[in-house]
């Protein structure tokens, strides 16, 4: 089969603001600092070597280092990790959720996005070194998200309670999961490293940042790449200058705000609050609210007066977590970081913060929407030469796909356009009749018009029905492939995990990966695994 171009903009699973974004529409662009493009990261290497101190590079790297002291790590991390010491590293960073297992696929191609990313910088730009971070979101709270991955249509789910930022959550039950997964694989030797890469992450280590830690170090290190824990004392020093002024002014959501105007027509991502900012301990996270002159931690008895919080920020920054409106701006004040790569959803957020970082005197990072991938076997593609199917009609929505596919196998033509319009023309002129004759009928005609319209309309349904009976095989088969490569009529990489592919087709998976997707091409990508 012929592979097509299947751009963002084609495929129809990205939203109006991401469209736009692509195209570079002339209404976003105050919503940005550069676009990007490999001519663009000279400007942004310029700014970001600017405002980002020797210093703030050895915090960063005494973290990470402490951060890696129970992780055996790759010959090529550990030369990153060095590097981040010079002037002329900059890094290249996605983020994700610790999602068990990796949770859906796409998790893969955000990393392997930001790795070719800094391939393509350094031959473009061999002065400068490049590093792939994968920022965890360690603080998140939201364990029904990621409490769960989908291998062969199975939702392996972990039954735990947690109240408290996610990362530091205990894997102690973790031990049940492993039992109902190694039950669903094969017998394969792919299968068996699947086992030992989930023993070993998980049943091995405390809590859920070093378990995650160690899986995507498992699956990514030889590349590489460089893992951060935002919970850490060192780096949320860094950022406590923000926080107190977070506490202070109050004026983040104030920020956020300018952008609406812009955003106008499109579906605001993320509502900002009067304090955007939450206060952590093991099993607590819980926002902070400013009421009666006091800061309340909400759902609790906490409470603190402004110098109370100030001096609380001092000696314990690490309580102080940052929201969804000001992680962004976190991860930026603490990394040499040039472009953020992300999914749709995120960069449409990112795109309401920019007034924030302006406010703070942060670079604004680039914002590259993630390479997104369609996978399919060998088997599957030989049905869908078999049933004449082709890659651009598998992306077309079922209802019109069906529709399309009846009218091709059909022997006889359904479309009763024609049929309209000698009906709408004949009512036209009982209009023109009545008009001159007595003008209170024209109601009467139009109820008519109506009436026969949509029985018209009922006919050409029951054709179609009849027709698609005839051919309800082949039609049945047609919408059972694209099922199979859309699972819930959605897109693939949001459902399945990595383990249903890489069981059959093991490290080979990975490597075509990095063979075929190029992040600055915004193209979706189609492979054969």
């Amino acid at each position: 089969m012929t592979v097509p171009n299947i751009t963002f903009q084609n495929a129809g699973y990205f939203s109006k603001l991401m469209v736009d974004y692509l195209n570079q529409a002339e209404k976003l662009k105050p919503l940005y600092q550069h676009f990007p493009t490999i001519a663009n990261f000279k400007l942004q290497i310029e700014a970001k070597q600017q405002h980002f101190s020797l210093e703030k590079r050895s915090i960063l790297y005494r973290a990470l280092v402490e951060q890696y002291k129970n992780i055996p790590s790759s010959l090529a991390t550990e030369q990153n990790l060095a590097l981040l010491q010079e002037e002329h590293t900059f890094t290249i960073t996605t983020g994700h959720q610790l999602n068990l297992f990796t949770g859906p696929l796409y998790f893969l191609y955000k990393i392997v996005s930001t790795i070719n990313l800094t391939l393509e910088l350094k031959q473009h730009y061999p002065a400068y070194n490049f590093v792939p971070v994968y920022w965890m979101a360690t603080e998140d709270h939201d364990f029904e998200e990621i409490n769960h991955f989908y291998f062969q249509d199975k939702k392996i789910c972990w039954d735990q309670e947690s109240k408290g930022p996610v990362g530091r959550l205990s894997t102690a039950t973790l031990d049940k999961v492993f039992d109902v997964f190694k039950g669903q694989l094969n017998a394969g030797d792919h299968a068996k490293k699947l086992k030992t890469l989930f023993e070993e992450s998980y049943l091995k280590h405390d809590n859920l940042a070093d378990a995650t830690r160690y899986l995507a170090n498992a699956l990514f290190e030889s590349y590489g790449l460089v893992i951060v824990d935002g919970d850490d004392t060192s780096l949320k020093s860094l950022f406590a200058p923000a926080v107190q002024q977070e506490l202070l002014q109050q004026n983040a959501i104030r920020e956020v705000e300018k952008t609406y105007a812009i955003l106008q027509d499109y579906f605001v991502q993320v509502t900002p609050r009067d304090i955007n900012l939450f206060y952590i301990q093991d099993k607590l996270r819980e926002r902070i609210i400013w009421e009666d002159n006091r800061y309340k931690i909400n759902n609790t008895t906490l409470s603190f007066s402004r110098e109370e919080i100030l001096q609380e920020l001092h000696n314990h920054p690490e309580r102080f977590s940052p929201n969804v409106i000001l992680r962004p701006l976190y991860q930026e004040t603490i990394l040499p970081n040039l472009c953020y790569i992300g999914g749709g959803g995120e960069l449409a957020y990112w795109l309401q913060l920019k007034p924030v970082f302006d406010l703070h005197q942060v670079d604004f990072p680039m914002l590259l929407l993630r390479n997104s991938v369609l996978l399919a076997t060998e088997k599957q593609v030989k049905k869908l030469d078999k049933l004449q199917l082709t890659w651009s009609e598998v992306f077309t929505p079922a209802a019109t796909l069906l529709q399309q596919k009846s009218a091709e196998l059909s022997d006889v033509t359904f479309d009763f356009e024609t049929q309209r319009q000698i009906l709408q023309a004949q009512f036209d002129q009982l209009r023109k009749i009545a008009q001159q004759t007595d003008a209170s009928f024209i109601g009467a005609v139009n109820a008519q018009e109506k009436k026969q319209m949509k029985g018209l309309h009922n006919l050409e349904k029951r054709l179609q029905k009849a027709e698609r009976k005839k051919n309800k095989e082949i039609l049945d088969r047609i919408m059972a492939i694209q099922l199979e490569l859309f699972p819930k009529h959605s897109l693939q990489e949001r459902y399945y995990n990595f383990a249903q592919f890489y069981q059959e087709a093991g490290d080979e998976l990975i490597e075509k990966l990095f063979q075929q997707l190029k992040p600055l091409e915004q193209k979706f990508d189609i492979l054969i695994v």
